[in-house]
């Protein structure tokens, strides 16, 4: 007897290791999705993410070549920065799952393709970035579903090494893609890792759609948020939005011009002033940016945007900035304004800025906002770090021509 409740003691403490065990395994799952640890996904919810880990690679680096590369259609690379919260620090070792459909719009399988896998297709793979951040896919551009609304995409999820479930982030979608725009007036984008917007350059016979991404923005539920003590703009990542100011002086005087949409190729730098105006500092900024401009020639167009409230009156506005830019000399910064940083005939509302802060700085490449400074003294210290974020942010596909297209 005593002998059988030994066995039966051994068989019990064996049963709870082996149940510890896998329960250990099940925490420690590569797949997040079969996880019991998570109380509130991530992201919410994600139809099909799970597919992400059906024949991940157990080792993969910061370059993937899809099946779509070599098939007939417009080769394409896909490459960019992953950056943490904050917009500007490179984030390493996140992984980035995409998937998409083939010249006809179809996600079409292949016979060597797991049957979980079909439905995201064979064109499909993962890129870890580097140290650096930095992510490279070569593949090729996908139709759009037939006889649908919806713009050609690639899907993309994030997972990060330290959270417990990937998350989806904006389709990348492409700007010249006719479908885009009547889609985005019936379904606003959502800019979930920053704008999913890209615009083509060309290098020989290959697209080039530069594209970085921003960890947790306007991600649910994300665990780690942006510090600003003072809020002022749109977050970096987000597309620097159009809107049709009053030109008072410089290039486009006397017009309405969009800043980024006849300048939007290169770099830009918005400069903006509500209603705590700094004049002496003002001029200062205006001096240092005519000297960049002229510098850098048709690589940088900068913007003062005046949006003080306080008794506006047009005509009085314009000829305040015509006497500043005469007394200054400027030539090529544009002076602008607007009746106020709310406007919506401007449309200047859309760029969210706060009119009590002492100023707004806005830099953008290709349309895309990579900086944001909020109160900056004009001083020989800032001026050299505008001038090295525009240095850094010169790469190799800085000169290349884009698409012609309306």
């Amino acid at each position: 007897m005593q002998k059988h409740c030994s066995v039966l003691l051994f068989i019990s403490f064996l049963f709870l290791c082996l149940c510890s065990c896998n329960g250990q395994q099940r925490q420690n799952s590569s797949n997040p999705a079969e996880s019991h640890l998570s109380t509130k996904r991530i992201g919410g919810n994600c139809e099909d993410c799970d597919i992400m880990y059906v024949g991940m690679p157990g080792l993969f680096n910061h370059i993937d070549t899809s099946a779509g590369w070599y098939e007939k259609g417009q080769k394409l690379l896909v490459t960019g920065t992953v950056f943490q919260p904050d917009g500007k620090t490179p984030a390493a070792g996140i992984v980035l799952y995409y998937w998409q459909t083939d010249l006809r719009g179809y996600y079409t399988d292949a016979q060597t393709l797991d049957i979980k896998a079909k439905k995201h297709g064979h064109i499909r793979g993962w890129v870890k970035t580097n140290a650096e951040g930095k992510y490279a896919i070569y593949t090729n551009r996908p139709a759009a579903y037939p006889n649908d609304i919806f713009p050609a995409h690639i899907h993309l999820l994030v997972k990060e090494p330290d959270l417990l479930n990937e998350y989806y982030i904006d389709d990348l979608v492409f700007d010249d893609d006719p479908l885009l725009i009547p889609f985005k007036k019936k379904y606003p984008l959502e800019n979930r890792g920053g704008s999913g917007i890209v615009r083509i350059l060309v290098k020989e016979d290959v697209q080039v759609a530069e594209h970085d991404i921003i960890l947790g923005l306007n991600i649910p539920d994300y665990p780690r948020k942006r510090n600003e003590t003072v809020s002022s703009g749109l977050p970096v990542g987000y597309d620097q939005p159009s809107f049709i100011p009053y030109h008072a002086y410089g290039p486009d005087k006397g017009s309405r011009a969009c800043p980024v949409c006849k300048y939007g190729r290169y770099h830009g730098i918005v400069f903006f002033v509500g209603n705590k105006p700094d004049w002496p500092e003002i001029k200062q900024w205006l001096l240092f940016l005519e000297r960049e401009s002229i510098k850098r020639k048709q690589y940088l167009k900068a913007y003062f945007v005046y949006g003080n409230e306080e008794s506006y009156d047009q005509e009085t506005r314009r000829k305040e900035l015509e006497k500043i830019g005469e007394e200054l000399q400027i030539k090529q910064t544009a002076l602008c304004f607007v009746p106020s940083f709310t406007d919506k005939e401007s449309e200047a509302n859309l760029n969210k800025i706060n009119p009590s802060v002492k100023n707004t700085f806005i830099i953008y490449k290709h349309r895309r906002i990579i900086d944001k400074k909020i109160n900056l003294i004009a001083s020989e210290k800032n001026f050299r770090m505008i001038s090295e974020i525009l240095n850094a942010t010169q790469n190799e596909y800085f000169n290349l021509n884009g698409l012609t297209h309306e």
